[in-house]
């Protein structure tokens, strides 16, 4: 059955990672994606496909690598799986009052044993960090620019991942026909 996906591109279009999102839709449709879309510039694009979301990974990493020479990590969740992310949301109330000081880091391959606890160390003031469903949620109250955790959620620290702040996850999610929060 085809359904939704959404794909997040980490680091796309930030620094020296660029493929505009014309071209990015049309890599898509070239791979045999139905109606792919994309919100903002920021490597956020919705395609159905029937393929499991590892394989679409898979495909996608290979795709990005081929027509635009970036080796680009791809995170493909289903409208099911991006339900479960907003309910897991761990910090409902600074969600509804500043969903943009909120900062969700979907995860590829989990989250590295002691990256919470290492990062919980770097928070300044009222930030905070919290687990929940394999992903990581962030709490900026100052905003991300400031925040000294921010900075030091790298790879080496966390594992790979991609951020969207709360906006954007509603956006994808309206995107998939989830129901607004």
């Amino acid at each position: 059955m085809t359904d939704h996906r959404i794909i997040l591109f980490r680091g796309m279009n930030t620094g020296r990672v660029r493929a505009p999102v014309a071209e990015q839709r049309a890599m898509a449709a070239d791979m045999g994606l139905k109606n792919p879309r994309t919100l903002a510039a920021s490597g956020n694009l919705v395609v159905d496909s029937d393929l499991p979301a590892a394989r679409l990974e898979a495909d996608i990493e290979a795709g990005m690598e081929k027509r635009f020479g970036l080796k680009i990590a791809a995170m493909v969740r289903t409208p099911e799986q991006w339900a479960r992310l907003i309910a897991a949301n761990p910090f409902r109330e600074e969600a509804r009052t500043s969903p943009s000081r909120l900062l969700v880091m979907v995860m590829k391959d989990g989250i590295k044993t002691g990256a919470v606890e290492a990062l919980r160390a770097l928070a300044v003031g009222e930030e905070r960090v919290e687990q929940a469903g394999g992903d990581l949620f962030f709490w900026h109250p100052d905003g991300i620019g400031r925040s000294k955790m921010a900075g030091k959620a790298q790879p080496r620290l966390i594992g790979v991942g991609t951020g969207r702040n709360w906006n954007t996850v509603l956006k994808l999610a309206e995107m998939v026909g989830l129901p607004s929060r």
